[in-house]
């Protein structure tokens, strides 16, 4: 693999460099790293366990030690997180992002277009993204068996390799409901479930891909106390995009709900950032957005002002936790962001992309 440096920025570091500070994160035990990442409960922590996860993949991601080594990066001067490059997600695409040799255990794939290339993830080790994702969802909204989880995913059920179906399917099953499940086009069979558990003390969790929660909200609303209402993702081509606030307006009519969740994820992350409502998200404390500077990827902008998302998830043991997104957004007052676009001529992706 061959890169150049971005922007016409000199080359400042070449070849393969090797010394007793990379000697000892190579033998640096992996549990414990993944350990302290799901420990992190302050900003001075998240930033001492990001440069750790930082060297270790710069010793063990040939793919993202090449990258750094493009840009001139001296890895032994990297102190701070903000310092630390972030990979294009596009490498994903075309390139073995792995900290492992051998065969994956198992492969996420991102939905796409017919013909168009998908990104992969490979994962080593499946349970470190099932630890993120449970103790996420624990931290924002209770453990699981609070819940009937009701799925309506359709372009996600009908292909291999969603790491959103993975999710899922996993807390359908620490839900420990009968009720729970997936709904593919049943929406008259959702709506009669949704109504015969109104009665039930336990909280029912609608969660779906827009087009097809608005599809329901059209065909067949449905009124529950108990209910909570989350989107993830957009209409992906099959109906015309609307503003967050106009599709979460219809959702909150037709359900009767004062607020719709959201769920921020992509198949090249392990981790997820939730919003209540309003499109403000939050991250667990092992998972940071920053907001670059469009012009100049290697420049992280104010609170306030609009960019490109970058992402930390230090979940990302054995792939990249550091990824430049082709998402715009714009930092918020007490760690949260919202997602106002997308980049022109970028994929449309399974993430929430409802524009502001």
């Amino acid at each position: 693999m061959r890169l150049s440096p971005p922007c016409g920025r000199p080359l400042l570091y070449t070849g393969q460099w090797v010394s007793l500070f990379f000697i000892k994160d190579q033998q640096m035990d992996k549990k414990k790293l993944r350990d302290s990442v799901f420990r992190i409960q302050s900003p001075a922590q998240f930033n001492q366990v990001a440069v750790e996860v930082f060297r270790y993949q710069y010793t063990h991601n040939v793919v993202y030690r090449k990258y750094c080594d493009a840009l001139g990066v001296q890895p032994q001067k990297i102190l701070n997180h903000t310092q630390i490059p972030f990979l294009p997600i596009g490498f994903f695409k075309n390139h073995r992002i792995a900290t492992f040799e051998g065969e994956p255990k198992v492969t996420f794939t991102s939905s796409g277009t017919t013909g168009a290339q998908t990104s992969r993830h490979l994962i080593k080790d499946v349970n470190i993204y099932r630890e993120s994702f449970v103790k996420a969802f624990e931290m924002f909204f209770g453990k699981p068996e609070e819940y009937h989880i009701l799925a309506l995913l359709p372009g996600y059920l009908e292909r291999k390799g969603s790491s959103l179906v993975y999710m899922v399917h996993e807390l359908i099953k620490l839900s420990n409901s009968p009720h729970s499940g997936f709904y593919l086009d049943e929406l008259d069979l959702l709506q009669q479930k949704i109504e015969r558990l109104e009665k039930d003390p336990r909280k029912v969790l609608l969660l779906g891909v827009s087009f097809a929660l608005l599809d329901m909200a059209e065909k067949h609303p449905v009124n529950h106390p108990r209910l909570l209402v989350m989107e993830t993702g957009g209409m992906k081509g099959r109906r015309k995009e609307l503003v967050r606030e106009e599709l979460h307006d219809i959702l909150c009519g037709a359900f009767g709900v004062e607020n719709v969740a959201s769920e921020y994820g992509m198949t090249e992350l392990l981790s997820q950032a939730y919003s209540y409502g309003k499109g403000i998200f939050s991250t667990p404390p092992w998972m940071k957005v920053l907001i670059r500077d469009m012009n100049d990827p290697f420049h992280i902008l104010a609170p306030g002002l609009s960019g490109g998302v970058s992402v930390i998830d230090l979940a990302n043991l054995e792939s990249c936790s550091f990824i430049a997104t082709q998402d715009l957004g714009r930092q918020l007052p007490g760690n949260t962001f919202g997602i106002t676009g997308r980049y022109d001529n970028s994929d449309v992706r399974g993430c929430n992309l409802m524009i502001e």
